[in-house]
């Protein structure tokens, strides 16, 4: 470890990990590089575009503008962490109804939808379009994810009532 570097603790999709780096690496970069998860997408690299979302103790965040040194102790998911063993409802819509092309922006709108469901279990469309406005998709023209959105709102009120 050399003197810039920094080892700290944090629980990522439920597993207590170390890391090691800079504290003013991004989070991303330690996700992708470091950890491997490589769901979590860069897009612009500077928070415009929430393609690198994840949630840090329940808050979706873009983590291309988190210091690796504001993970410490925290709990992060990422897309890795959602719908472990089985799909969540979001990523089911996801399918079912189109609302992924590239790719590129998925992981990030699958988290901001599922950190919105996680608030607002019955949201409205304008919730939706709020909720996903921090994200950038440049192939679906979004249509078809805001009905993925509110297709995984269905399918998670019919799996609690049965």
């Amino acid at each position: 470890m050399d003197s810039h570097s920094v080892q700290l603790r944090c629980r990522v999709n439920g597993d207590e990990v170390t890391v090691q780096g800079h504290p003013l690496s991004r989070l991303l970069d330690v996700l992708r590089t470091s950890l491997h998860l490589t769901g979590t997408k860069e897009g612009c690299g500077e928070g415009e575009c929430g393609a690198c979302g994840v949630l840090i103790d329940g808050r979706l965040v873009n983590s291309c503008l988190v210091p690796l040194l504001h993970a410490d102790g925290a709990s992060i998911v990422t897309i890795e962490g959602i719908g472990v063993g089985k799909l969540h409802a979001v990523q089911q819509a996801f399918l079912e109804h189109g609302g992924a092309q590239c790719g590129i922006c998925t992981p990030g709108m699958v988290l901001a939808a599922v950190n919105l469901l996680d608030r607002i279990p019955n949201p409205s469309m304008d919730d939706v379009r709020i909720a996903l406005s921090g994200n950038l998709c440049r192939c679906t023209g979004y249509v078809r994810i805001f009905e993925s959105v509110l297709s995984a709102v269905q399918a998670q009120r019919a799996a609690a009532t049965s």
